[in-house]
């Protein structure tokens, strides 16, 4: 479908998406020639990955593969690294997995393998929590105004979706959404997960809410997020996907989720 259906009123507390099927009867790969993971990451996305006061890196990301190191028994480090050189160190043999939240597209997919997606990445809108919008399908936004980032995925999906909405965009998400909380747009249309990170920030103080989504068009917003591995590593890919979905089951992914998002982005 093009847009989603509109939800009712949105939940008091977030609800943890899942991504693997939790009646899959799952058998433990062969971990013979996996001596250790050795993680990479980065320290400026939080909250998935960010640099605590004493140096230290702390962050969904981080506690989740933690908890994939626990689920296979195996000792494993975690190191930071620029983002743009995360694929790099993987070919060579800087690390073995980069869990810093890399976005699973057929470019990305010629670089490196990867596991299933641990989380996705729908567009939503939000509006002000003063808005008298019904909601936020076509119709309900038929000549009002929308900010967002210009050149950017969300910018794709409403001129194909919402042609009779005036766009106001900006240079950066960060100023869509201000141009929402100063009331210069009926509603901003972005990404879920830094909008559920905004909303439960300072910087939001409270103004805004979400509005109808998610989005998740595969077309325009990809096929999730993965935990990449050099290309034919086939035995780390399979332990990896193993680990997330015992992680799941257990309960460890919602309780590591509802810790790092208060406000769902789903």
């Amino acid at each position: 479908m093009a847009v989603a259906p509109a939800r009712a009123a949105e939940a008091a507390a977030a609800v943890a998406p899942s991504f693997w099927d939790p009646a899959r009867k799952l058998e433990k790969p062969d971990l013979g020639a996996i001596k250790q993971i050795r993680f990479l990451t980065e320290d400026d996305y939080p909250p998935f990955d960010f640099a605590l006061p004493d140096g230290a890196i702390a962050g969904f990301n981080v506690d989740l593969a933690r908890a994939i190191c626990e689920e296979l028994e195996l000792p494993c480090t975690i190191q930071r690294r620029r983002w743009d050189t995360l694929v790099a160190a993987l070919d060579e043999n800087a690390g073995d997995a980069a869990i810093a939240s890399l976005a699973i597209t057929a470019e990305a997919r010629k670089k490196a393998d990867f596991t299933a997606p641990y989380y996705t990445t729908p567009g939503r809108f939000v509006v002000r929590k003063d808005s008298e919008l019904p909601g936020a399908a076509p119709a309900a936004l038929a000549d009002r105004t929308i900010a967002v980032a210009a050149d950017s995925a969300h910018e794709a999906y409403l001129r194909k979706f919402f042609p009779a909405s005036t766009l106001a965009t900006y240079p950066t998400a960060q100023l869509a959404r201000s141009a929402l909380k100063d009331g210069r747009a009926h509603a901003m249309f972005g990404d879920a997960i830094s909008l559920a990170f905004w909303l439960n920030g300072a910087d939001a103080a409270d103004c805004c809410m979400f509005k109808d989504g998610p989005y998740s068009d595969p077309n325009f917003f990809g096929d999730g997020v993965g935990i990449a591995v050099k290309k034919n590593n086939i035995a780390l890919r399979r332990a990896l996907d193993y680990a997330l979905a015992r992680v799941s089951q257990k309960g460890v992914y919602s309780e590591l989720y509802l810790k790092y998002f208060p406000v769902g982005p789903y």
